[in-house]
């Protein structure tokens, strides 16, 4: 049961005092004969139709009991669900059949009661409303022969299926008209019962033998009264696990509830549901379903709504759905269509209009279901199920068993018969469904029966099944049966495909969430505190358990996790402590989970993917079967009672007026109520009284669990009564604050999660937030933005409000290029570029919301309006410029109110500005949401490249080249065209900017180049990364090198958050960034002493551990850690500068000069077999071999960038602890080093070799742009 019903006590909307009945009222609906016809004009669809076909308001005539306290009557919702469509009229000339359906009433609180209702029709015996309605008549064909002169194309030729029964079309009979000389006039009237629990099937026959007495020629063995006062007041509830005998009018009717361990109550056929939508479709409705997307059922059957709403909620079992449900929508609340917040709602469709006619108001995470026709229309991005085809494959096997196509069957139940009558030459003729031609319907039957037979013979393939064999275990299994169950096969057979179906599911969750409570996070608190902090507490650790998880699952967990039902369900864990206590859902699932724990020996945490089917299916088999077999209670049969003489008339076709004084009130001593209490619920009363006293007594306790579901959703139910535009007003406000405290715990879950990790890389507290992750809140908030933008539309265009609103802006502002607002924003201030030019700088880029949205129509990759709302959102989210752009798109009022009525979100100046000013707060934080999800788009990047002002590169000569390579690829060389030091070139998206290679060809006269710094600019996320070299390139300067790594950052705005136009910052603000090795000359560099070197070495291996214990998709780049500032590099650059003696004044000696000796000397020993021990021989071979591989390189890489080279691939291959404690004891160093020096002093040499050591665990991967040239 979705909701609290289904399986706890007698349904927790009952209070405490609430009698164990099966029924709580009778009800009677129909035509109020006083008040005559009364057009329903609330339920739309009227003047045009002729009279017969529209809708009139009914009334509830009659109501047994007046009231019963544990369930106040609702009239306003029980008439309006039992005929949710008011009064329909009918001729003898119509099929009238009687119908039945199912409904719920919500009430406030969440708790649930169900109704069975059987309408069916009676003839008009009062004149006055056979005249009213001929009257109705001649008005409409005046009217109508003005309109419509020539009559060919009449509207109303076979309005529905069923009028059309092939005879010959008159000029009467296209009216449907009444006559009421000739004609009989039969209107629609209603029996109900309103029951705490839902027996569907009993309700069902109870319904239907009433009836049936009525129009039997012969009078029911007793007065109806009788039957209608035994079970209000005479027929017990099944306790829990046991099953029930009563006595309809014909025949025993039989009722059976699970115990508290099996699965809650659940009386709708699941087959009905498989046959109309397929397996396929269902899953998939499913997922929506556990994703919360808005759910909208579209049938004209009101009980398939309802079999289908409340199949898909029964299997979300141990979830359950916390939003709007409302199975069958009345016609008169469809303005509820427009609520943005997630529904399951059911709309009735007369069966005329196809889908295209339906208006509703948002699509963009719409799920669809057009039940009649077998089709069921996706959100887009929806993700897989996990094991999506084994478990399609698992639940197809079953159906079959029982006979049923997995492909699901068009022609189901009811439709069939009707199908079967209506002859293919109708169907030309009806214009209006879809043309089909007169053999095409033939052919498609066949084609559809071929392609479904194909399917499954490949499904039994696969499966190695035959269907015959499946057939025979079928009937083996039911002869070996010694237990004779009392009902009949038929109903046996849906409750065991019912239980079949509902185990499978099941055996999902309790697989996928086995290990669910270690992840539980208690509150450590007390729960009163828990409570009132409930929004800001985590209360399940996602990330943790998420990384357990296979990685194909991922993502549907992670959007799973974020769901309400997940976050309920997780709350009420953590509200029950003990197994008393717990809820029932609870108890069950968890029980569950601790038997597959058990089975499973395998550790609780190491998840595999592998499918492993439900094996719990025949056990609750038995427990139906054994309930059905052996009946536990039998209730009192009918009898007489003492009613007045001569009442109780019988008058075949027409359902009594009953007499109330004995329906109204029950025995006076309600014996069978106490006596069949089982014992256990008494002793539970014990245990209530006795927990009172120690903790939150029962009832706070759900008022906690209440309001905890409450919390995401500020309206859980339409209220069904009234509908003034007061009301209606009310609700959308109620909306509008629901959509801005669901946008406040958005911004504040993404910034908690974003926050928490960057506080991370700076060293406090724990990494949390996976990139999985991070895409699903982004794809949450797109999906709030969608609702927020699709909440009061006057039209609607397209399936994304969001990007239709976007292009009308657009087109608005090509119309009208010269207005005001945009030259502001888009044009840098003059005051602006004088204070940047102190620098050189690249002009920086226009903020335009324009032109971000035509870098997102030049994406040819993205073809939906929905893709291209979220892919604007994700690029607005990167440059932080989202609440700035949706500012600018909200302040052109005139737009704004030619296309939202007056309440919308977006029309409440308040809300709008606390909207905004939540999504300004993303600004805190560093979103790369597009560049990491459009990997393959093409990007144009801007180069500049700035070489030192001090010594004239105007007089350069030789041809530089650059290579950029980013975490998602690199350019390849790019030639710069001489004296160019500025360019654009557009490549596939390279991801964060890692490094920049530089060079020139050493051509020409003066082929020396100072580089201070280049800079590279994303032209599309104005993301901007400054490589800072500072050294020369050219033989015979610096360190002769022709070419350099360059390791970027990325540059910060300091820009306040919405005054500054300019979001490129003045340069000269980052100059640390810049750094400089040993430079001109190695004395200029600050010493350091050896405490500050040790410090920095621990810091940059510090920094490549942490590295790598964060998920893989968060780690920054490894060549910053390596090769940045602060690196690793640089580290031991200090290490061994450190006591290095400087010759004489103008020689400069590097680094490499030191290690080439070093290696000179080792070579020199192997030659003279001088060789001390084998390890101590191994190592200075590796040393020998990377160093004589770095300098055969082809490439002009300089001393430092040897030096470099040697250390990247030192601790690749996890030698560099080796190497220096060869250095340390090699005599080169002692001529090379003064005593101070750091390499000389052993203590500090071990204790860094124990720092380098702590690398080996790493496996790390150097960046192609690193070791070029180099094949070791």
């Amino acid at each position: 049961m979705s909701g609290d019903g289904g399986s706890s006590g007698s349904s927790s909307g009952s209070s405490s005092s609430a009698p164990g009945r099966f029924a709580d009222y009778f009800v009677i609906c129909g035509l109020d004969t006083e008040t005559g016809l009364e057009p329903d004009e609330l339920s739309g669809e009227n003047f045009e139709q002729t009279p017969l076909r529209r809708t009139f308001k009914s009334k509830v005539l009659a109501r047994y009991p007046e009231n019963v306290e544990w369930n106040p009557f609702d009239q306003d919702a029980v008439g309006m669900l039992c005929m949710p469509k008011g009064l329909s009229f009918k001729t003898q000339a119509d099929a009238r059949e009687p119908q039945f359906h199912s409904f719920i009433i919500t009430r406030e609180d969440g708790s649930r009661t169900f109704g069975f209702s059987l309408t069916f029709y009676e003839e008009v015996t009062s004149k006055q409303i056979c005249s009213a309605m001929q009257t109705l008549y001649h008005m409409h064909n005046a009217e109508y022969d003005i309109l419509h002169t020539p009559p060919t194309n009449d509207k109303d030729i076979c309005s529905t299926i069923e009028d059309c029964n092939g005879t010959s079309v008159t000029k009467l009979q296209r009216f449907n008209s009444y006559d009421i000389s000739r004609d009989t006039l039969y209107v629609s009237k209603c029996i109900c019962l309103i029951t705490p629990m839902s027996f569907m099937k009993a309700c069902r026959r109870v319904l239907e033998q009433l009836h049936q007495a009525v129009t039997s020629p012969q009078p029911p063995p007793l007065p109806l009264e009788s039957f209608i006062y035994n079970i209000l007041y005479e027929v017990p509830l099944p306790p829990a696990g046991r099953s029930l005998k009563f006595s309809g009018v014909y025949g025993p009717i039989i009722c059976q509830r699970p115990s508290t361990s099996e699965l809650p109550l659940f009386d709708f056929p699941v087959k009905e549901v498989f046959e109309l939508l397929g397996v396929e479709n269902m899953v998939q409705l499913f997922t929506c379903a556990l994703l919360e997307f808005q759910i909208l059922l579209y049938s004209q059957h009101y009980q398939r709504l309802m079999t289908v709403a409340e199949t898909i909620t029964a299997l979300m079992f141990p979830f359950q759905w916390q939003h709007v449900y409302v199975p069958i929508l009345p016609a008169s609340l469809l303005h509820f269509l427009d609520a943005p917040v997630p529904y399951l709602m059911g709309l009735h469709s007369n069966g005329l209009d196809d889908r295209s006619k339906l208006e509703l108001p948002q699509e963009a995470n719409l799920c669809f279901v057009d039940i009649d026709n077998h089709y069921v229309e996706l959100p887009e991005d929806l993700p897989q199920f996990p094991n999506k085809l084994e478990f399609i494959q698992e639940v197809s096997e079953i159906l079959m068993a029982f006979g049923i196509s997995p492909e699901g069957n068009l022609h189901c139940s009811e439709s069939a018969s009707k199908m079967k009558s209506l002859r293919t030459c109708d169907i030309v003729s009806d214009k209006r469904n879809g043309n089909l031609g007169g053999t095409t319907l033939n052919s498609y039957e066949l084609l559809k029966e071929n392609e479904t037979i194909a399917r499954l013979q490949a499904l039994v393939k696969r499966t190695g099944v035959s269907l015959e064999k499946l057939e025979v275990r079928e009937e083996t299994g039911s002869s070996k049966k010694d237990l004779k169950v009392q009902c009949d096969e038929e109903e046996f057979r849906i409750y065991q495909l019912n239980i079949q179906v509902r185990e499978v599911f099941a055996n999902r969750f309790t697989q996928m969430f086995a290990d669910y409570e270690v992840f539980v996070i208690q509150p450590s608190q007390d729960k009163e505190s828990w409570f009132t902090n409930r929004e800001q507490m985590q209360n399940f650790d996602k990330a943790s358990f998420l990384s357990d998880q296979p990685e194909p699952y991922l993502p549907f967990l992670s959007r799973f996790l974020e769901t309400q039902m997940f976050a309920s369900f997780i709350d009420n864990k953590i509200m029950c402590h003990d197994d008393d206590d717990k809820d029932p859902i609870l108890r069950v699932f968890d029980s569950r989970v601790d038997k597959i724990r058990l089975l499973n020996v395998r550790t609780p945490t190491l998840r595999t993917s592998m499918y492993q089917k439900c094996t719990t299916i025949d056990e609750a088999e038995k427990a139906i079967e054994l309930r059905l077999a052996k009946i536990d209670h039998t209730a009192v049969h009918p009898h007489l009672l003492d009613m007045k003489i001569g009442q109780g008339k019988y008058e075949p076709g027409f359902f009594p007026k009953l007499q109330s004084d004995v329906l109204s009130t029950g025995p006076a001593s309600n014996k069978w109520t106490k006596r069949n209490a089982p014992a256990q619920w008494r002793r539970k009363d014990r245990q209530k009284q006795h927990t009172e006293h120690l903790r939150l007594d029962n009832d706070q306790r759900e008022k906690y669990i209440q309001e905890a579901r409450n919390l995401g959703s500020t309206i859980r139910q339409p209220k069904l009564s009234n509908l003034s535009p007061s009301v209606i007003a009310q609700t959308n406000w109620k909306f509008v604050e629901g959509l801005l405290k669901e946008c406040r715990n958005k911004t504040k879950r993404m910034l908690v999660e974003k926050m928490g990790r960057e506080a991370v890389e700076l060293g406090h507290g724990e990494v949390n937030i996976t990139g999985v992750e991070e895409n699903t809140l982004i794809a949450s908030l797109c999906d709030l933005l969608e609702r927020i933008w699709s909440h009061g539309l006057q039209v609607k265009q397209g399936k994304s409000a969001l990007w239709s609103h976007l292009l009308h802006y657009q087109e608005n502002r090509q119309r009208k290029p010269t207005s005001g607002s945009f030259s502001t924003s888009g044009i840098l201030l003059d005051s602006e570029r004088r204070k940047s030019d102190a620098s050189p700088a690249m002009s920086p880029l226009r903020v335009s919301l324009i032109q971000d949205m035509r870098h997102i129509q030049n994406i040819s990759e993205i073809k939906t309006d929905v893709g291209k709302a979220r892919a604007w959102v994700r690029l607005s989210m990167e440059k932080k410029l989202l609440s700035r752009h949706l500012k600018h798109l909200l302040s052109d009022h005139e737009l704004t109110k030619k296309l939202y009525k007056r309440y919308a979100f977006l029309r409440c100046d308040d809300e709008k500005e606390q909207f905004l000013y939540h999504l300004l707060s993303f600004n805190a934080v560093d979103y790369f949401c597009f560049t990491n999800v459009f990997t393959t788009i093409l990007i144009p990047y801007h180069i500049l490249i700035i070489p030192s002002k001090k010594l004239g590169g105007s007089m350069f000569t030789a041809n530089p080249w650059i290579c950029i390579s980013g975490e998602l690829g690199e350019t390849g060389v790019l030639h710069i065209p001489r004296n160019t030091l500025e360019m654009t070139f557009e490549c596939q998206n390279l991801g964060k900017l890692t490094t920049v290679q530089i060079g020139h060809d050493n051509s020409g006269l003066y082929a020396k180049w100072l580089v201070e710094y280049v800079m590279v600019r994303n032209e599309v996320t104005g993301h901007t990364y400054k490589f800072p070299c500072g050294r020369w390139l050219g033989k015979g300067m610096d360190d002769g090198s022709l070419e350099r790594i360059l390791v970027g950052e990325l540059l910060t705005s300091h820009s306040e958050v919405d005054e500054r136009q300019c979001r490129t910052p003045p340069l000269q603000q980052s100059p640390s960034m810049i750094r400089r090795f040993v430079t001109i000359s190695p004395n200029n560099k600050p010493k350091l002493n050896t405490g500050q070197i040790q410090e920095s070495i621990g810091e940059a291996v510090n920094g490549i551990v942490k590295h790598f214990h964060k998920p893989e998709k968060e780690r920054g780049s490894l060549t910053l850690l390596l090769c940045g500032e602060g690196g690793l590099v640089s580290a031991l650059e200090q290490v061994f500068q450190h006591g290095f003696k400087s010759p004489r004044l103008f020689k400069n000696v590097f680094i490499w000069d030191f290690l080439e000796k070093a290696q000179g000397y080792y070579e020199a020993l192997e030659q003279n077999e001088l060789v001390p021990e084998e390890n101590w021989q191994k190592r200075a071979r590796s040393f020998c071999r990377f160093v004589t591989a770095i300098n055969n390189t082809p490439r002009n890489i300089g001393k430092d960038g040897k030096f470099q080279m040697l250390v990247c691939l030192g601790a690749r291959d996890h030698l560099l602890h080796h190497w220096i404690a060869l250095l340390a004891d090699c005599p080169i160093t002692a001529q090379m080093y003064e005593d101070t020096a750091l390499i000389k002093d052993h203590t500090l040499v071990n204790s860094l070799i124990r720092v380098l050591q702590t690398l080996q665990e790493f496996n790390i991967t150097l960046e192609a742009s690193l070791v070029k040239g180099i094949d070791i």
